[in-house]
C-alpha cells in the first residue's frame, strides 16, 4: 500500500474512533438522562438563568467593606484600588440578584407542593447547576424542602455542581447542545437574571425558539432586572433597521420585583397548565 494511503487509512481510522466516542457521550446524555428523568417523574421545570459570578450578598456587602476600609487608609488614592472599590460596588449591586433568585426559587417551589399534588404535576426549579445565580435557584429550592435539577457543563473555568442541587436530579455534560436541550424539553416558564455571554445565549435561543415555533407550547418568561436588561440589548435598532418585527419581542416582559414575578409566572402557569387528576 503506498505510503500516503496508509496515512489515510491511519487518519480515517482516529477519526472514526474519536467520532465514536462522542456519539457514545452523545447517547449517554440523551438516553440516560431522558430515563433519569422519567424515573424521577420529571416534567415541568421552571428554569432559572443568570450569571455564574453572581456572588451571595453577605459576601459581596462584606468585601466592599473591606475594600473601602482599605480605600479610607490609603491617602494617595491609588486608580487601582479606585477601580477595586468600583468593581465591588457593582458586583454588591448584582448580589441583590443572588437574594432574588433564591427567594423566587424558594416561593415557586413551596407553591408547587402546596398546590399539586400529583407530583407528575408539580413545577420543579432547573439551573445551569453551578454558582452565582445557579446557586441561588438550588439553594431556595432546598429551602422549601424541594427537589431542584442542576445541569451542570464542562468548562476550564467553571464548574463544580453547587451542594443544594438534588443528587439524583444533578447532571453533567460535555456537550452545550444537549445540555440546552434538556433545559428546554420539559420548561415551562423561564426566570432569566443578569448574566454574561452564557446567558445571552440561553436568551436569544430561547427567544428563537418561541418567535420561530419550535417550542409549540406557551412559555412565559421574564426578564428580572430591567435596567440591566435594557442597557446591555436594545431591540429597537433592530426594529427600526427591519431586523425584526416589534412583535419578535412580545414574548417576555421586564420586571424588578420578587412579588410581581412571582404572581406573573403562577397566574400563567395555573392558566395554561391545570392540575391533571
Amino acid at each position: 500500500m503506498p505510503k500516503d494511503n496508509k496515512h489515510k487509512c491511519s487518519r480515517d481510522a482516529i477519526y472514526h474512533q474519536k467520532m465514536e466516542e462522542r456519539l457514545k457521550i452523545m447517547r449517554t446524555e440523551l438516553l440516560d438522562m431522558a430515563y433519569t428523568f422519567c424515573k424521577e417523574e420529571v416534567e415541568n421545570t421552571i428554569v432559572f438563568f443568570g450569571s455564574s459570578r453572581t456572588l451571595p450578598e453577605a459576601k459581596a456587602k462584606k468585601n466592599l467593606e473591606i475594600i473601602k476600609e482599605e480605600l479610607d487608609r490609603s491617602p494617595d488614592r491609588p486608580q487601582e484600588l479606585i477601580d477595586r472599590f468600583r468593581e465591588a460596588e457593582f458586583k454588591h449591586y448584582m448580589s441583590l440578584f443572588y437574594n432574588s433568585a433564591e427567594e423566587l426559587a424558594f416561593r415557586f417551589s413551596q407553591w408547587s407542593q402546596e398546590k399539586f399534588t400529583n407530583p407528575l404535576n408539580q413545577f420543579i426549579v432547573c439551573s445551569g447547576g453551578g454558582p452565582g445565580i445557579m446557586e441561588a435557584t438550588n439553594r431556595g429550592a432546598q429551602r422549601a424542602n424541594s427537589r431542584s435539577i442542576g445541569l451542570n457543563i464542562q468548562i476550564p473555568t467553571e464548574q463544580s455542581p453547587n451542594p443544594y442541587i438534588s443528587p439524583e436530579l444533578s447532571f453533567n455534560f460535555k456537550y452545550f447542545f444537549l445540555r440546552k436541550f434538556w433545559f428546554f424539553y420539559f420548561a415551562k416558564a423561564f426566570v432569566v437574571f443578569p448574566g454574561g455571554m452564557g446567558t445571552l445565549d440561553e436568551v436569544f435561543e430561547l427567544i428563537t425558539l418561541v418567535k420561530t415555533g419550535k417550542m409549540k407550547r406557551y412559555v412565559p418568561i421574564v426578564l428580572f432586572g430591567s435596567k440591566y436588561w435594557r442597557d446591555v440589548i436594545n431591540f429597537e435598532p433592530m426594529i427600526q433597521h427591519g431586523a425584526i418585527k416589534r412583535g419578535d419581542v412580545d414574548c417576555f416582559i421586564y420586571s424588578d420585583d420578587v412579588d410581581e414575578t412571582f404572581r406573573y409566572i403562577t397566574a400563567e402557569l395555573e392558566k395554561h397548565y391545570p392540575p391533571q387528576h
